[in-house]
């Protein structure tokens, strides 16, 4: 088993804190986005779409999306649970795993692959979009401050998938030049914490 990571990209970090907070070790392999390695053909016969993470399986089979390689580990160790554990917890994980990685990490990600100088030579960057994409981000928190004012975590009273998502994305929005303002005690009451598990250093 492999998993092609990244350092530099939040996608291969969210992966990276879900193993850490279930204790597994995966041997690596570093991929240079910025070098162009994830569009090698090499690569590309992992992951057709040049994306990175990607885990390959001992028999061969590729997995190529953030939440679906997660969901693997989740099967194989489900202690301790990330992503629900009965019928109401399960979906209400994914529910919050979906609006924080739609709703909150998508915008940032467009936010800054749409305006930073650094992501010029990678994307065809439109400017407009880039800021649209920063009022979608920045209101969203102020939603989310309202929703942390009635659970510990995200999706309730445990940590879960949808923490990692949205603590990333708040990280990964200090190169859109997105903040978390001082009103949303809330939301920093929450990344305080979460910011300080261990796994927030993988």
């Amino acid at each position: 088993m492999k998993l092609y990571d990244t350092k530099l990209a939040p996608n291969p970090r969210r992966v990276r804190i879900f193993l850490a907070e279930k204790g597994i070790t995966v041997p690596t392999q570093e991929i240079s986005i910025m070098g162009g390695e994830h569009k090698t053909d090499a690569y590309r016969k992992l992951s057709p779409m040049a994306l990175v993470p990607a885990l390959e399986l001992d028999d061969g089979r590729v997995l190529t999306e953030t939440v679906a390689i997660c969901r693997y580990f989740e099967e194989l160790h489900p202690a301790p649970a990330l992503m629900g554990t009965d019928a109401f917890s399960k979906a209400n994980v994914e529910m919050w795993q979906r609006r924080m990685e739609m709703e909150l990490f998508l915008p940032i990600a467009m936010t800054f692959r749409h305006t930073h100088p650094a992501m010029a030579q990678l994307e065809e960057q439109i400017a407009a979009f880039g800021e649209v994409s920063r009022g979608r981000a920045t209101r969203r928190i102020d939603i989310l401050d309202a929703d942390l004012g009635k659970t510990r975590y995200i999706a309730g009273d445990a940590f879960s998938i949808a923490d990692i998502t949205a603590m990333v994305a708040i990280d990964f929005g200090r190169s859109a030049r997105i903040k978390v303002p001082e009103t949303a005690t809330n939301v920093q009451r929450w990344y305080a914490e979460v910011s300080a598990r261990p796994s927030a250093a993988a």
